[in-house]
């Protein structure tokens, strides 16, 4: 054998080895890497629950059951300040690109490429936020454009799967698809933020020859159509499938649950439906108690799944919803409008507690305590940070600067990084409702205070979060200093975020920023 050939033999003997190895290592690694459900529910108030994130039950704990999150908080921490956007949308991308709702201007929520979702004013001109949602990338207006996180993950090595309710984009642009945010797997996600119904004798929303009678009917469930199945569990059962077979892969697993539930129409979940009339709340009221309880049952059985199959102890889940439970529509909800959010007041589309008060709860076995309660502040945005620290993703990079902080301290509980930090939410629009703290506002809460500020007025709020958590007493006049802190560095950090305000159609003129009034 030749010199030059000994060489290149040897050589390639050794890299074979080494590639070995580097494979060995890297499967080791992979495989001791947590498998991470980030469990989503949509438009569940941080009251929809017999677990009681407050210092006390209220009726609203009493009517509800969800047993298995009752289950989850024993095995885990209860966050009883976790935080999100006013809508939909904003969280979602926010959840998704790591950014405050303020830098990327999805603001209100999105549905139909380049047509506005905002109930018009007479008084008042609207900007021209970005309706068209977020992007991977470039080349479709009134888009914020970042990098995701799921990407990033995918790219670690986790295989990634999103169930449910996209709402990342508007339909036909880059972003409605759950495909080009990094998840490997799509099961019914698409640019909707809501659905046409939980009924499978209704297909979900389409006609009998298969065509959508609705742009919120469901896709991708055409085998649960007739069959009597609540969307609810045909989702669960299509997320345990794509659990069985990312189970062969030996790499870890993301998996977003994301249900519709329970955001409108109230749709009676039969299994659950006549327990709550029984119970004696109204037929409105048990066909919502009806929702929670069977996306309830949905997370339960994503916990069987883990116990099965010995995952359970590699496994991080995280409960979250992506705005307050709806309060101000008496065509879905009874009783008095505003309170069904109790002791918080109002609901979904307010930037007061009961609009952006989530009901949290982190499970991680070994890492974080069981049974146990972090009162602790944290914003949608920190998800992202957190979740690719979890999953041991460092020295990342992204096209768009990160507003969210990783909340990883709370978990461990070797830090309080919610300790003096300012937390944004801006809500430039006119959402479909009014009510208590809805439209045309935006708000800081730092330490235990929270200022809202309403651009067409120039009203300012203040309150003191722990000892007012209903927001029943205004105390700005009592504390001016305080309006005044809270009003600068809440206008200088919208102005440097590129955050939008409103404008005057009577003087073409824009609102003020907080601080300039």
């Amino acid at each position: 054998m030749n010199k030059k050939l000994l060489v290149s033999f040897v050589l390639a003997s050794l890299t074979g080895i080494s590639t070995q190895a580097k494979e060995k290592m890297s499967s080791e690694t992979t495989q001791q890497r947590p498998n991470i459900i980030l469990f989503m529910v949509d438009d569940m108030g941080w009251q929809d629950t017999s677990l009681p994130f407050w210092t006390q039950k209220t009726h609203y704990n009493e009517a509800y059951e969800t047993p298995n999150m009752e289950r989850l908080a024993q095995k885990g921490m209860m966050f009883t300040q976790a935080y999100a956007c006013n809508i939909s949308s904003a969280t979602r991308c926010s959840l998704i690109t790591g950014v405050n709702n303020a830098r990327h201007r999805v603001t209100n929520w999105t549905l139909e490429r380049d047509k506005t979702t905002d109930r018009q004013s007479e008084t008042v001109q609207l900007p021209d936020w970005n309706y068209n949602g977020v992007s991977q990338v470039e080349g479709t207006p009134n888009t914020f454009v970042g990098t995701s996180f799921v990407d990033l993950l995918r790219q670690s090595g986790y295989h990634t799967i999103h169930c449910g309710k996209a709402h990342f984009g508007s339909i036909d642009t880059p972003g409605e698809n759950p495909n080009h945010w990094g998840f490997e797997v799509n099961i019914a996600g698409h640019a909707a933020g809501g659905l046409a119904t939980y009924l499978s004798e209704k297909n979900y929303g389409h006609k009998r020859d298969g065509q959508p009678y609705s742009l919120m009917a469901i896709p991708g469930l055409e085998n649960y159509w007739g069959t009597g199945v609540f969307a609810t569990e045909a989702l669960t059962r299509e997320a345990i499938k794509a659990l069985d077979k990312a189970k062969k892969y030996n790499q870890p697993f993301y998996l977003y649950m994301s249900h519709y539930a329970i955001h409108i129409p109230i749709d009676k979940d039969m299994r659950f439906y006549p327990k709550y009339l029984k119970k004696g709340l109204t037929e409105k009221e048990a066909a919502y108690a009806s929702l929670i309880e069977g996306m309830d049952k949905s997370l339960g059985d994503l916990m069987d799944w883990l116990d099965k199959n010995d995952e359970a102890d590699n496994t991080i889940i995280i409960f979250m919803s992506d705005n307050g439970g709806l309060a101000s529509e008496p065509a879905w909800r009874d009783g008095e409008l505003h309170t069904q959010n109790y002791p918080l007041n109002s609901g979904k589309g307010s930037l007061y507690e009961g609009g952006i008060r989530e009901p949290m709860i982190v499970k991680w076995p070994g890492v974080v305590s069981p049974g146990t309660r972090c009162d602790k502040y944290l914003m949608i945005e920190d998800f992202y940070p957190t979740i690719l620290e979890m999953a041991g993703v460092q020295n990342y990079r992204t096209v768009q600067p990160l507003d969210g902080i990783s909340f990883m301290p709370l978990l461990k509980g070797t830090g309080d990084p919610s300790k003096g930090r300012a937390i944004v939410w801006n809500f430039p629009n006119i959402w479909g409702n009014n009510g208590p703290g809805i439209n045309l506002n935006c708000s800081i809460r730092k330490d235990e205070w929270k200022l809202v500020y309403y651009y067409e007025t120039g009203k300012k709020e203040l309150f003191n979060i722990p000892e007012d958590i209903g927001e029943k007493h205004d105390v700005a006049a009592q504390h001016p200093d305080i309006v005044k802190r809270l009003s600068k560095e809440l206008g200088t950090y919208l102005r440097n975020v590129g955050g939008q305000r409103p404008g005057f159609k009577a003087t073409n003129k824009p609102c003020p920023w907080p601080d300039e009034v």
